[in-house]
């Protein structure tokens, strides 16, 4: 029972937290619901109970919003569906746990094992809940054509990547200020509401509205995935690699903080407060 195994090469090493990872991810998308597919139904209607939000706001506002010539769901699921995959990463990230978690007290579990757990499990929940909405879609309505779905994806991928980033800051943040940390994670949910350019492309905002939205990585991902997903719209204003190394420096501040924090948290701290 307290045999601890020791891997005598690093192959084995790299096999046995890979199982441990899968098997993470797995606890981590039943602990939405103990039936793993209803979880992903679950975050199916969520999708689109937002997507039909956003299309009602967009019909009373008009179309020509957009400012793009194409499929107005494809300019609506875009921005949808990047804004929640950002969202829930950074929701998940941070809600992993600080040191004194259980389940970090049995070996050979980690910290970083959670991690990784909580992003793959977001990610894969994200992902398929994304390609059933588009393939129902061109299956029972019509037929949907994204001109780049590889830099499409590359943008999901980066919008997720983001996400994790703002995450792991906020969960450094957590054992230090809780309370704080929990109003600026939904300060940060409010505020992708109106921020992340969903409802707009960059090129129809002058330089003024320009300003206000462009420290955002999320906007910048957005209306890039818009230039791969229609032919006829070039982004001019946004820049993707400004979002990659936004995630690479706030992913290297919330591993710093991890760690330092993993090594000074305690249980006393709870019951302080």
């Amino acid at each position: 029972m307290f045999h601890y195994k020791r891997n005598q090469t690093l192959l084995g090493g790299a096999f046995t937290t890979a199982e441990l990872i899968f098997h993470a991810v797995v606890r981590n998308i039943r602990s939405q619901h103990s039936n793993a597919v209803m979880a992903i139904l679950i975050n199916i209607v969520q999708l689109v109970v937002v997507a039909g939000a956003f299309y009602l706001i967009l019909s009373f506002m008009g179309t020509r919003i957009a400012k793009i010539r194409g499929e107005f769901i494809l300019f609506l699921l875009s921005g949808v569906f990047l804004f929640m995959t950002n969202i829930k990463s950074a929701t998940s990230i941070a809600g992993v746990g600080d040191g004194n978690n259980p389940m970090t007290l049995h070996s050979p579990m980690t910290m970083m094992v959670m991690l990784a757990a909580a992003a793959f499990g977001t990610f894969y929940t994200q992902l398929i809940s994304i390609l059933v909405i588009l393939f129902v879609y061109s299956v029972a309505v019509s037929p949907l054509e994204i001109q780049d779905p590889g830099g499409a994806f590359a943008m999901l991928v980066l919008a997720w990547f983001t996400g994790c980033s703002v995450g792991l800051v906020l969960l450094a943040l957590k054992p230090w200020f809780p309370s704080t940390v929990a109003i600026l994670t939904n300060v940060y949910r409010r505020m992708n509401m109106v921020f992340s350019g969903k409802m707009f492309v960059a090129n129809a905002l002058g330089g003024f509205m320009l300003t206000m939205f462009a420290w955002n990585p999320l906007f910048h991902i957005i209306d890039q995935c818009r230039g791969f997903v229609f032919r006829n719209y070039f982004p001019r204003n946004t820049s993707w690699e400004y979002a990659l190394w936004v995630g690479i420096v706030l992913t290297m501040i919330g591993l710093l903080g991890e760690f330092y924090t993993r090594k000074q948290v305690s249980k006393s701290w709870d019951a302080r407060r």
